[in-house]
């Protein structure tokens, strides 16, 4: 049977139809990582002191004796003398932390960066001493930024890159920054040597970056104060009373709940909670030279739905945190009740980060992960690729809408534990596992879940009970390791987080 005649014939072209142009960018990019996220080595020991690729090494340098003595500061350190320690890579596998929980490897954000520039060349990865100052490193982050640029644009690639871009303009920064790592790239182009970096700069995107400082640095520096903890805890409090770079990340913001006022930590409260005076001090001016600051061309994703720690109370020595924090008008006046109390309002965040901390600005990308997965989830991952690609950014696709997940930060093998999920009351289309971290053939499990509801008592003098509805599982893994929760909404988003499974013997005391 014959075919009829097509109505519009294919004009005549004299020309081959070319193919589809690479969508890369032909900017250079700067992978920043967070607090913990780089693998440390001590040139004087000649080994590694931070991120080696098995559990085992994490439950030795949580539960051993002196496990974690290679990462205290010395006095020489403290006065300047560096090189003991170095900065060798960015953490490719998951580590751990009490407080800080999961410390997620960032080879998938690296690869995510990778496919969006024109050439391997055009990415730079820049690990750094977690322990120092962020001043310190971000003096560091501004000539290694220079001195890639300069690279990048002599390469060959980089020539090539501009001609399938609109503007075809010469290839300038971009830096992808995860929590602390947002903190050195605002001080490397706002405070740093370079005066001419931020002009070079087309953005900069943040991942859970405590602008404004997070409560849970406090709550390290004071784990342990009144009651007895597990010596992972008491480890952490002790490293962390010597390191500046945590220091330089307590809460900035209005936090401390003295009743019918709420202000800022002073460096004598840093003291008094058991953190060090005089860094304190240093911390608060640093701060002091950012407030103000804005980054070029910059995007904020932000933890949303989690729950977090916001404010604190300090009563004899010992912090007792709340999920909670405080509004102030236009004039800088705390918001109060119609009793003059202070108003209090659950922002949530990451986990670790509140929501209002992890912003510059109003303008901010909100997905529900918890902290680490922020430089790993796939949402995140898409919204990196989004800005590299200069698209119109239309937002990426959201994690599932309002829900967060609460998982311990230390287990016991063998003993029973909860994984709630808040933000839903019905189990029906979500999916959790527990998997053992770097082991192929390694536990694996699916949890069942049910409803209950979750109640929880304000501090004193607060509202009364309040509570949720929400869906929780009960879970028990065989052998201490490195575990990861993983809960899938069917979304393509799924949260995730890591929890340490120790053994009982590890509250015992060094």
């Amino acid at each position: 049977m014959s075919q009829p005649p097509h109505p519009y014939p294919a004009p005549h072209r004299s020309y081959r139809t070319p193919g589809l142009s690479p969508n890369t960018t032909q900017d250079a990019v700067v992978v920043v990582p967070g607090i913990m996220g780089s693998e440390l080595y001590d040139t004087e020991r000649d080994t590694v002191v931070w991120g080696l690729a098995n559990s085992g090494w994490l439950l030795r340098a949580w539960t051993a004796p002196g496990g974690l003595r290679p990462l205290h500061l010395t006095p020489q350190e403290r006065e300047g003398r560096l090189g003991r320690v170095v900065a060798r890579r960015l953490l490719a596998t998951p580590a751990w932390s009490p407080v800080l929980r999961g410390v997620e490897p960032y080879t998938d954000l690296v690869a995510t960066v990778t496919r969006s520039v024109a050439d391997p060349a055009a990415v730079l990865e820049f690990p750094y001493d977690w322990r120092l100052p962020v001043a310190v490193n971000a003096r560091l982050l501004a000539g290694a930024a220079r001195a890639h640029l300069e690279r990048w644009r002599a390469h060959p690639a980089h020539a090539a890159a501009r001609r399938h871009r609109v503007d075809e303009r010469e290839g300038r920064l971009v830096f992808v920054a995860h929590s602390m790592g947002g903190l050195l790239t605002l001080a490397a182009l706002t405070d740093g040597p370079d005066g001419d970096l931020a002009a070079d700069t087309r953005g900069v995107l943040t991942l859970g970056t405590p602008f404004q400082g997070s409560a849970a640095a406090a709550l390290i520096l004071n784990t342990g104060r009144g009651t007895p903890v597990p010596l992972p805890h008491r480890r952490l409090r002790d490293l962390a009373a010597t390191l500046p770079g945590l220091h330089d990340l307590l809460p900035t913001f209005p936090c401390l709940d003295e009743g019918m006022t709420v202000r800022r930590l002073t460096a004598v409260d840093v003291a008094d909670l058991g953190g060090d005076k005089d860094l304190a001090e240093q911390a608060q001016a640093f701060h002091d030279r950012l407030r103000g600051r804005t980054l070029p061309g910059h995007r904020a994703v932000v933890g949303i739905s989690q729950r977090t720690v916001q404010s604190l109370a300090l009563r004899q020595g010992v912090v007792e945190p709340f999920e909670h924090s405080y509004r102030h008008h236009g004039d800088g006046e705390l918001m109060r009740d119609a009793d003059g109390a202070p108003r209090r309002f659950d922002v949530a965040g990451d986990g670790t980060v509140h929501r209002e901390s992890a912003a510059l600005t109003r303008v901010t990308v909100p997905l529900a992960l918890q902290h680490g997965a922020l430089a790993k989830g796939q949402a995140a991952l898409d919204a990196v690729t989004s800005f590299l690609e200069e698209d119109e950014h239309l937002g990426p696709p959201q994690a599932a809408a309002g829900l967060g997940l609460g998982v311990p930060d230390l287990v016991a093998p063998g003993t029973h534990w909860t994984v709630r999920v808040h933000g839903a009351d019905d189990p029906a289309g979500l999916e959790c596992t527990v998997e053992e971290v770097g082991a192929p053939a390694g536990f694996r499990a699916s949890t069942a879940l049910y409803a209950e509801y979750d109640p929880y008592t304000e501090e004193a003098g607060g509202a009364g009970d309040r509570g949720e509805d929400v869906v929780a599982g009960r879970v028990t893994v065989p052998a201490p390791g490195l575990y990861r929760v993983t809960l899938d909404s069917g979304d393509d988003t799924p949260l995730t987080q890591l929890v340490l499974a120790a053994p009982a013997g590890a509250d015992r005391t060094d």
